[in-house]
Order: C-alpha cells, then structure tokens, then sequence
C-alpha cells in the first residue's frame, strides 16, 4: 500500500500567531554521563498537524478524548480550492455528495466563511480537515470554528497536502488522547491504495 504522510514536523511548522514556539529540551543524554535519551517536549496543543475538539470554541463541549474515533479513520476526499476565502455558494457547488471526511488544499492560504462552514455543518460530515493553520481567516476564527464544532464535526488543522492530488483516499489522523484538552496533535496519514479497507476487493 502507499501511504502518505500529510503531518508537519512539530519543531519546524509554522505556529498560529501568539502561540508559544514548541521547545524540545534534553533530560539525560548517551553523549554526556547518562545510559539513554530522554527529552521533555512544551508546546501549544494546536502547533502543526492537530484537531480542534468542539471544547476549543464550545463552553463545556466535548475534549478531545471524548471525539469518535471515527471520524479520524476512514475513506475521505481532498478538494483543491484556490487560496482566498471559501463562500457558501462555494460549499453548495463543491461538496461532494455523501462525504464524510473532506481535506481542503489551499495552499494553506484557504479559509471558510462562516456561510460555507454552517452550510458543510448540516451535511453528512464528521471531519473538515485544511493545509491552513485554521478553518478560519485572521479576524474570522470564531464562526467557522463554532458552527463545525456545534456539530460535532471534528477540525483537523495544518496539514500538509503539497504533495496530494485530489481525489479519495482512506485517512487515518487519530489524536492524541490528553484528557480534558480541547485540543492535540495528530499523525495524519493518507493511504492512497486502499482497497482491502473500503471492502472493494470482492
């Protein structure tokens, strides 16, 4: 199968503006008096490849080890969308019919207005996913970001689709389980060749 890693690196991504830079600090070291490795990581839990549960914009919504897992696992579709602001016309035209989990590439400079977000919302959806560090624009994050999570439909953020054609693939992008945050990082993967999994094989 060939799979596909559509994750940033922790320590090299770009970081939402005012969020903390991510720190890997060494514990104990092979190179200095010490048997082993060990490092302690500080970081914002929405730093790179991440999901935002519905308790990041809703008051006492669900954190994130509360979210169905499946939603991160499963067949979705990777629509490409020119960089610039996605409109509810845009969302009526575009969505595919039936999709649960939908990847947006933009560049990571396309961003949902809040028609197309509650539009989306009352769909078949349970993941939106964007190569943006945020469904919404600078200014605009609170009604995109509330009428997905409202929904329980899951926000997975600062994906790497550069190297990703559209078209369907199988996801599989759980969290990290951190009980009681709103939010975490996740290995987001796409598997390209998936048939054993969507039961075409017979």
């Amino acid at each position: 199968m060939r799979i596909i890693d559509i994750s940033r690196d922790l320590m090299q991504c770009e970081v939402y503006p005012g969020d903390p830079l991510p720190e890997l600090t060494a514990l104990e070291t092979i190179d200095g008096d010490g048997c082993y490795n060990l490092t302690k990581i500080s970081m914002c839990t929405h730093t790179g490849t991440h999901v935002d549960a519905p308790l990041h914009f809703i008051y006492q919504g669900a954190s994130i080890e509360n979210c169905p897992l499946d939603a991160f696992i499963g067949q979705c579709t990777v629509l490409e969308m020119r960089p610039g602001i996605i409109t509810g016309e845009d969302a009526e035209t575009l969505l595919p019919q039936g999709c649960e989990r939908l990847l947006i590439k933009g560049g990571g400079r396309a961003f949902f207005m809040d028609s197309a977000a509650e539009y989306l919302a009352q769909s078949n959806l349970k993941l939106i996913g964007t190569d943006s560090l945020s469904v919404g624009c600078e200014g605009n994050e609170i009604g995109p970001h509330r009428a997905f999570l409202r929904e329980g439909i899951c926000i997975l953020e600062g994906l790497d689709l550069t190297d990703v054609n559209p078209g369907e693939y199988f996801l599989f992008a759980p969290p990290v389980k951190i009980g009681g945050a709103e939010g975490a990082p996740a290995r987001a993967v796409l598997i390209a060749d998936y048939i054993f999994w969507s039961g075409k094989n017979g």
